[in-house]
C-alpha cells in the first residue's frame, strides 16, 4: 500500500489522454484541469482504452512520472461523484487498489446469512 503524507491529495482525470506525452504534456494536462502541478499533488490520467496509467507530481526539487501498462483487463477508476468535474479526488488507498487493477465498479456480496 502506498503511504502518503495527509497534505498529498491524488486526483485522478476523467477524461482519458494521449500517453506519448511526458512531464511536460502531463504537467499541460493539469493545468487544463485547472490546477497547479506544481503543488505536490498527484495527478493520475489514462489513456482511451484504460489500459495505460501515468502519474506526475512535483516533489518540490523536479518532476516525477510514474507510468503502469496492465498485461490484461483495464484500469477502473472509481465513478466520478459530479459529472461536470474533471477529475475526481482519491485517498491513497483508493490510489493502491486501482494501480493493481481492481474494478470499482463490481459489488461486493453480502455476506452469507448464518443458519440457526
Amino acid at each position: 500500500m502506498l503511504s502518503l503524507p495527509p497534505t498529498v491529495r491524488v486526483f485522478v482525470a476523467v477524461a482519458p489522454i494521449d500517453m506519448r506525452g511526458s512531464f511536460d504534456a502531463l504537467a499541460g494536462a493539469v493545468r487544463g484541469l485547472g490546477l497547479d502541478p506544481t503543488d505536490g499533488h498527484i495527478y493520475l490520467f489514462m489513456n482511451k482504452r484504460c489500459r495505460i496509467v501515468k502519474a506526475t507530481w512535483f516533489d518540490g526539487s523536479g518532476w516525477c512520472v510514474l507510468a503502469k501498462r496492465l498485461e490484461t483487463g483495464s484500469f477502473q477508476p472509481p465513478p466520478p461523484l459530479n459529472g461536470t468535474e474533471g477529475q475526481i479526488q482519491v485517498d491513497g488507498p483508493t490510489l493502491t487498489s486501482l494501480l493493481a487493477g481492481i474494478d470499482f465498479r463490481l459489488k461486493l456480496a453480502a455476506p452469507p446469512k448464518q443458519q440457526r
